[in-house]
């Protein structure tokens, strides 16, 4: 019997982007293996995103790592002089395996633009190099030596934003989870996932219905998985198999097109039954990565305009209870 449900609704330059990339035929990362797949991202996202634009700080920063090499970062702010405040920390997204400071650059200047605070985004080691923990080990420790505001950064922080897409929305939870059980200098006062993998991906409706032809694959998600190489039995390689309770007030972003949709939407619902003050944002009619391609999809900028207007007040909440509770001498 044919299928009888009905298409699924996509924007206009979402339809006339995915017809692009069939024409074109390019290979994937999967595909390309991780080296060129790295080189590939790279070039994509200078033609795809939009450009960095005007910051008053743009600098590279290398962050202690025990027992190996520096983790390099990227600070961007659109102030060269900040009083005492909270501080973004974005984890990119690329499947654990590709990705880095560049790819995502347009996308955090934007950010540290919008909600006029410091972003530092964090190159954490990338599979299959390193597989699994690397990745959720080098943004805890980058979190934490964020927190302690050292001197090679410049600012005094007073709380986290743990903010990241896809892999790196991950890691931006699983870095709140290890926080939320043993505290950093300074609390995490909101997390926001974008689009993230949370789970094993085929248990969900989503992943079939979009598994091809709607840029994120199934052969590249498997891919993805098999670099990286994490337990999907512990809470650090599927954040959604943890205790939520406890988690910072959370901010879920999906795409409708996205054949991770549904995990997003399953953690949005986790949160929400653990007594987590969660906001859920789904776009409708578009694709994973979405906000990482806003020249090649106009209709991005409004997303990532939503979205932020969404956290900003949810930043300025938490903030200001965290104030609160410091001259009550509550814990953070």
């Amino acid at each position: 019997m044919p299928d009888e449900s009905p298409a699924p609704f996509i924007r206009e330059d979402v339809a006339k982007f995915l017809a692009f990339l069939k024409m074109m035929n390019t290979p994937g990362s999967h595909e390309l293996g991780a080296i060129e797949g790295r080189k590939a991202m790279r070039a994509n996202a200078s033609l795809a995103d939009r450009p960095v634009g005007e910051l008053a700080v743009l600098r590279d920063i290398s962050i202690p790592r025990a027992g190996g090499p520096a983790i390099p970062a990227r600070l961007f702010d659109r102030r060269d002089n900040r009083l005492p405040g909270p501080a973004v920390m974005f984890t990119h997204g690329g499947g654990w395996v590709v990705g880095d400071l560049d790819t995502h650059a347009s996308l955090c200047a934007e950010i540290a633009r919008t909600l006029d605070l410091p972003v530092i985004a964090i190159d954490y080691r990338l599979a299959p190099e390193n597989p699994w923990p690397a990745a959720p080990d080098d943004c805890e420790a980058a979190a934490r030596w964020i927190a302690t505001s050292p001197a090679d950064l410049g600012l005094a922080i007073t709380g986290l934003v743990l903010m990241g897409d896809s892999a790196g929305g991950t890691l931006a939870v699983t870095t709140a989870m290890a926080l939320r059980d043993a505290p950093a200098a300074m609390p995490v006062l909101v997390q926001a996932p974008l689009y993230p993998a949370i789970d094993h991906g085929p248990d969900y409706a989503s992943y079939a219905t979009f598994a091809d032809g709607y840029f994120l694959s199934d052969a590249g998600m498997r891919w993805f998985q098999q670099c990286y190489q994490p337990d999907l039995t512990h809470w650090r390689g599927a954040p959604i198999r943890g205790d939520q309770t406890g988690m910072p007030p959370t901010l879920v972003l999906t795409a409708s097109l996205d054949p991770l949709r549904d995990q997003g939407r399953a953690y949005a619902a986790a949160t929400i039954a653990a007594g987590v003050p969660t906001v859920y944002r789904e776009a409708r009619g578009t694709i994973h990565a979405h906000l990482s391609l806003r020249n090649a999809l106009p209709s991005a900028v409004g997303d990532l305009g939503g979205l932020l207007a969404t956290l900003k007040p949810m930043i300025v909440e938490a903030e200001a209870a965290r104030v609160l509770a410091a001259a009550s001498g509550e814990p953070a």
